[in-house]
């Protein structure tokens, strides 16, 4: 992927998080953090990982604290991408719930039954995000 897509992406993600700063409270925590996830779906297999998210991951994300930011693919999409951003409240409580997802009994059955016929994902890459201070979002 070409980091000039990159770039635009997270300028967009950027963007997204500015509208949504605009209508929440002003006692949102001074100390969010943003955690961006690109999956690099296997070959065929993206359409299985879309319907993973929408019919079980972001519920099971709900359960353990992992809030839903937004969900987007690449207008091109030639690199099989999923990519979502997450809001947690600190990087401690992103750690903790990730190690809870990971072993929340529904989701390893999810995971087991979805890759019956290989993994979904080939690899991601995740990065942790802090507003700035002239973010809009804190």
């Amino acid at each position: 992927m070409k980091i000039s897509h990159l770039i635009s992406f997270i300028g967009g993600a950027v963007l997204m998080l500015l509208i949504a700063g605009v209508n929440r409270s002003e006692a949102q925590a001074p100390n969010h953090v943003y955690e961006l996830r690109m999956y690099h779906a296997n070959p065929g297999k993206l359409d299985a990982l879309h319907k993973r998210f929408r019919d079980h991951t972001i519920t099971i994300f709900n359960r353990h604290h992992m809030k839903s930011v937004g969900y987007w693919v690449p207008q091109d999409n030639k690199d099989n991408l999923l990519i979502y951003i997450l809001e947690h409240p600190s990087r401690e409580a992103a750690t903790k719930n990730w190690d809870d997802f990971r072993k929340d009994p529904e989701w390893v059955k999810v995971k087991a039954e979805s890759e019956a016929n290989g993994a979904l994902v080939d690899h991601v890459d995740d990065t942790f995000m802090s507003p700035t201070d002239y973010s809009m979002m804190k």
